[in-house]
Formats: structure tokens, C-alpha cells, sequence
């Protein structure tokens, strides 16, 4: 990619408006435009980086057998009405149709999913089974916040699955929680990240969330020291901790530390809470009939985005993993015209590193001054910044910037 040719455009001031870390670094890196309060529009740059992060989401979730399909964004008022939901959920958006008619605007699936799936299972044979979808949800939000880490439009990882029995559930959960550990540790966000306990509402005990403790994070969590002394990262959210659940729930210490973080996913069993309304059942091997046990685990894919921004970025922009950047490379020329000699080595490097299957950006301005590319560079935040200057290659090379460490190298051009 080729920066002159980039429509957007980054900037150097901090965005007066942006209500969060990763609202102002992705606005002024040109990575994301508001549309208005709580929703957002994703650019060249951040586009790149949002599909990173939802393919490595997809590909856990086809790791564990997922079957993805994508449902509707629209549902009918009666499958709202059936669950007791369509007045009792304050986020859902409702749209007036022809007549009298109104629709729900789904801020989630399991009105959709569970009449969907009686159409296709009628016995034990066809159990158990996961489908999972990554699309846009709405939630009405009263107070839209945090840029994409919170917002009334984002993109989500839904996952449904269907069992025979509690057991059977209670297995898949544990194997949807691997899955989720391996998100995090690929997202380079598993030091960060606990497993939190969270009231189960009117489905089961606890529901869980997958909580990152930033500085700025939205919600209070209680991380178990005596867990973390064993290596795991385990905690208790402020709600049930209030309530008087003083005890961490796998180690039974009572030893907690408070933290600030943010929810990027949670998993629930929902047990039969929607099978029931819609009557879906299955038949045994004695013919006898049950409602089936679901279970729901969602996961912010928009939302990561802007945790990831929080979690790593430092005072000079955003560093992203490798797996994650919008490109591996950010070479810089430093040099004022076509002809000269750095540009030319910019660019056959660039060239040759597109051909090795290699993601570059190159910032080939000639009216930016040195000091504005660099510092763009650091905004961006790929892992490499090569410069080729003048001084460089009387050195015979180029200067290379790891981007998360900080740590400045000379090396050979024909190394890179």
C-alpha cells in the first residue's frame, strides 16, 4: 500500500470528541470515521485490522467444530414476544413496519436461532452441534461510549449450541472456554485477560466473562491473588462480589485485588430458558421427548479491536501484533524526489516483500516532512518501521524500529 495513494488522511491532534484511548489513536490514525455517537465507520487501514481479528475468531470457532451461517439482522415482535423479551429488553431496538406491524432489530440471536434450528432436529441423532455467526448487532445503548469498545452498531461472534443433556453442555462450555484462551493468547492479550465470574441471571448459577484489565476499563473485577500464585487468572465481578461472593469459586481463597477492566466475551448456559417457548424438543432412544439444553458465547469482534488499541498502545500511537497490523512493514524513505537513490531501495524493497506475500505500507509522500512520517508511523503501529536514508545506506542498510519494544537496529537491506 502505497500512503499517497490512501484517501484517509491521519492527523496529530487528539480528537476533542473521542471519549476513550482507542476512539482518539484509530480516529487520527485515519483507521476509523464517526458516524455519530456510538457508531462507526471502518476505513482501508482499519478494515484490515478488523478482519484480521475476525478470522482469528473464526478460525477457533471452526478449530471446535462451529458451523458458521449468518442470520437475519430483522426478527418478527412475536419471537420477542414468545421469550417475554420484547418489553423486557431495554436495548432492543424496535422498527415500525406497513401497518401495524414492528420488528425487532436483533441485538442478539437466540429468538432468531432456536426456531431456526427446529426445523432441523427432531432426535438425538442430530445432537449435539454448534452454529455460530460474526455480523453486525444494534443495542440501543442510553449512553454510547469507549469508541468501538461500546457502541449501538458493532460487530459480534454469536455462538449457539445444542445438547442433550446438561452434561453434554457443560462439556462444550469447558471446550468453548480452550477456544477462547487461544483468542486472547493470538490477539496478544492473554496476560491480560481473566476468567471472571458473573451472576448466571435467570440461567444457571455464574455466567462467565472474559475480562482485560486496562487502566481505563469500564468495569471493576476482583482478581484472585491465591489463583494467579497457581497461574491461572481467574476473578469475580464487582455485581457478584457485592452480593457477598467473597470467596474465589475454584481456589476458595478470599484474598482478591481490584483491577479495572473490560468485558470482551462472555459465555451462558442457558439451559432450556429458550427451548421451552418455542417448543424445541428432541426425541431419546426410547422415544420419550425433552427440551434441548443450549448454551450462548459471544464475542466482541469490533469491541477487541479498540481492547487491543487500549492494551498495547503507548504515549506515540498503536502497536499491534503481527497477526493483527495492517501491514508487517512500514518502510520510509527519506528522500525528495523519485530519483533519488533511498526512494529506488524503498521501493524494490517494498516490491520485494509484496512478492514474498509480505504486507507493507510505504510512505511515499514528498511533501510530509521526515518528523510528520515518522511519527505516522508510530500512529499506525505496524511491528516494523524501516527507514532508508541517505545515512542509512552509507552504512549499507537500513534502520529497523521494533515498534513494541521499542528497540532501533541497523540491518542489511537484502536481510529484510
Amino acid at each position: 500500500m502505497y500512503l499517497s495513494q490512501l484517501f484517509t488522511k491521519t492527523s496529530k491532534d487528539s480528537q476533542s470528541e473521542a471519549s476513550s484511548i482507542n476512539a482518539d489513536l484509530l480516529t487520527r490514525a485515519g483507521f476509523i470515521h464517526k458516524t455519530m455517537a456510538g457508531v462507526y465507520s471502518y476505513l482501508p487501514l482499519g478494515l484490515v485490522v478488523l478482519r484480521k481479528i475476525e478470522n482469528v475468531v473464526r478460525e477457533e470457532m471452526n478449530a471446535i467444530g462451529g458451523q458458521e451461517i449468518l442470520m437475519s439482522s430483522f426478527s418478527p415482535k412475536q419471537s420477542w414476544v414468545t421469550t417475554g423479551r420484547w418489553d423486557g429488553f431495554d436495548a432492543l431496538f424496535k422498527v415500525p413496519a406497513a401497518g401495524d406491524a414492528e420488528y425487532g432489530l436483533n441485538p442478539t440471536h437466540e429468538e432468531i436461532v432456536t426456531p431456526l434450528v427446529k426445523n432441523f432436529v427432531q432426535s438425538y441423532k442430530d445432537l449435539p452441534f454448534g452454529a455460530y455467526q460474526i455480523q453486525t448487532k444494534f443495542r440501543n445503548e442510553p449512553r454510547a461510549k469507549s469508541g468501538v469498545m461500546r457502541g449501538r452498531e458493532f460487530l459480534m461472534k454469536d455462538l449457539y449450541s445444542f445438547h442433550v443433556d446438561q452434561e453434554d453442555l457443560d462439556d462444550y462450555y469447558e471446550v468453548v472456554h480452550g477456544a477462547y484462551d487461544k483468542i486472547f493468547e493470538r490477539l496478544g492479550l492473554s496476560d491480560k485477560t481473566y476468567y471472571t465470574y458473573a451472576s448466571g441471571g435467570s440461567f444457571s448459577e455464574f455466567s462467565h466473562e472474559f475480562q482485560v484489565v486496562l487502566p481505563q476499563g469500564e468495569d471493576s473485577i476482583f482478581v484472585s491473588t491465591e489463583a494467579e500464585k497457581k497461574g491461572k487468572r481467574i476473578a469475580i465481578n464487582k455485581e457478584i462480589y457485592e452480593a457477598g461472593a467473597t470467596e474465589c469459586p475454584e481456589t476458595g481463597a478470599k484474598d482478591f485485588r481490584e483491577e479495572s477492566a473490560s468485558e470482551a466475551a462472555n459465555i451462558f448456559k442457558l439451559g432450556t430458558k429458550f427451548s421451552e417457548p418455542f417448543d424445541l424438543q428432541y426425541t431419546d432412544v426410547e422415544g420419550k421427548q425433552y427440551p434441548i439444553p443450549m448454551g450462548c458465547y459471544g464475542i466482541g469482534v469490533s469491541r477487541l479491536m479498540g481492547i487491543v488499541v487500549e492494551a498495547l498502545a503507548d504515549d506515540d500511537g498503536m502497536r499491534w501484533p503481527e497477526n493483527l497490523a495492517p501491514a508487517a512493514v512500514h518502510i520510509v524513505p527519506i528522500a525528495k524526489t523519485e530519483d533519488d537513490d533511498a526512494y529506488k531501495q524503498a521501493v524494490a524493497l517494498y516490491k520485494k516483500l509484496i512478492n514474498a506475500g509480505t504486507s507493507a505500507i510505504i510512505d511515499d509522500r514528498f511533501k510530509v516532512s521526515v518528523g510528520a512520517k515518522l511519527a505516522d508511523a508510530d500512529l499506525i503501529g505496524c511491528p516494523k518501521r524501516v527507514v532508508i536514508s541517505p545515512k542509512t545506506l552509507d552504512a549499507e542498510g537500513a534502520e529497523v524500529k521494533d515498534r513494541m519494544t521499542g528497540e532501533v537496529t541497523m540491518q542489511a537491506i537484502s536481510s529484510l
